[in-house]
Parts: C-alpha cells; structure tokens; sequence
C-alpha cells in the first residue's frame, strides 16, 4: 500500500469512515460506490472485496512505521533491540491515532489473532524487518548439510519468536485501558528484553559444538 494514488486514498478514506459511523460493512460494493458517487470499475481497481481492503489498513500502518524509523539518520548506527524497539512504538503510535478503526477491525477476534487474516497479511513484512535487523549470530561455522539444516531452524525460531511477540504486543494494546495505554509501552520494554535473553546462543552453540563433535565421532570416524 506504498505510494498509494488519490483513487485508492479516497476510497480507503470513504470506507473507513462509513465503519466507523455504521459499525458495520456496507451492504455490497454496488451500495458503497454509489454513496460516494464512484464506479464499481473504480473500486475493483484496487479491490475484490472489503475484506482484502480492510487488510490494507493495518500494512499500510507496518509500513509507514518502519519507513518512519528507517528514514531517522541514527537508524543505522542504532543496535538491533533499539532498532525493534523504535518499530514497535511507532507502529503502536499509528494504531492509536486511529484506534477506532482498528477496534473496527480487530475487536472482535482479539482474542484469536493468531487465526486473523487481516493480522496474517503483516507477515511478511515483519518478517523482512527482523532480518535486516541480523540477529542470527552464526553458532559454528557451517561444515556439512546438518549443521546449515540446524542453523537454518535456529533462524527461523528466531523469526517466529519476534513474530510470536508481535501479535502479543497487538493482543495487549487492545486490551490494555491505562492512560494514555502506558501499560503497553511497558510491556514493549519488558517483552524486547526477555525476547533478547532468549536470543543468547551460549547455551545453543554449546549443544551444537557436542552435536557436531559426536557426528565427526559417529559419522565421519566410525568404530
């Protein structure tokens, strides 16, 4: 949703208003274009349905928040827990200025985020911010086929971690009724450090060091 043109803004605009007067999607496209005086070919430009629109809106706010981080010019001296730190404010940040539209959106199946579509369609691009982050440190230097497929698993652990953490981050914004959703920033703070103590790969890179000295025992040197 980068760069998105005055049609596409328009209709993002009309839709998120009548949600939030109606609490409720409008009847059809036919219905929604004819309201607000456009043609069903204008709306499907862009769209098949209202649910692939609704989607739209929460990417759109994970991508303006890290294009917001990225542009700051100490991002790329800032280390990486800073890095996911600063991604998870600003986004919070851009969920709470259009709080009620995203209660619209994801009210109802708090509860279940795991399962949301609408949730699900962030993936990826979280996805690629944790990667550029480089929080893999490599355990051993790669020598055989067991030892990449083990490194690879660690890599994706960690993703899934972030990720994991992520919708748990989202889950307790929209639960959370403090001022100014002040536990939620606390909650940022405490989850990233946990989250980093995990990522220690001391006690990993020690079970992978036996691993590979009872394959080169084993395999390599059989009795």
């Amino acid at each position: 949703m980068k760069n998105i043109n005055e049609t596409q803004e328009k209709i993002l605009d009309f839709y998120s208003k009548y949600v939030l007067r109606n609490n409720k999607k409008p009847l059809n496209v036919f219905t929604f274009c004819e309201e607000h005086n456009m043609s069903e070919s204008e709306f499907y430009g862009y769209y098949a349905n209202f649910d692939q629109l609704e989607e739209d809106y929460l990417r759109f706010f994970l991508q303006q928040s890290i294009m917001l981080i990225v542009a700051d010019e100490n991002y790329v001296h800032d280390l990486p827990k800073n890095k996911l730190l600063s991604l998870y404010f600003t986004f919070i940040e851009q969920l709470t200025m259009n709080r009620s539209l995203i209660i619209y959106l994801l009210g109802s199946e708090k509860n279940n985020l795991t399962q949301l579509k609408k949730v699900w369609s962030l993936k990826p691009d979280f996805v690629a911010f944790v990667k550029s982050l480089d929080l893999s440190t490599p355990l051993i230097d790669v020598e055989n086929d067991r030892m990449e497929k083990l490194e690879k698993f660690k890599n994706k652990g960690i993703e899934e971690l972030n990720w994991g953490n992520f919708l748990a981050i989202l889950k307790f914004w929209l639960e959370d009724t403090s001022p100014n959703f002040e536990k939620t920033d606390i909650f940022i703070e405490k989850s990233v450090d946990t989250g980093f103590e995990l990522l220690d790969v001391k006690p990993l890179r020690k079970l992978v060091d036996l691993g590979k000295f009872l394959f080169n025992e084993k395999v390599k040197n059989p009795s």
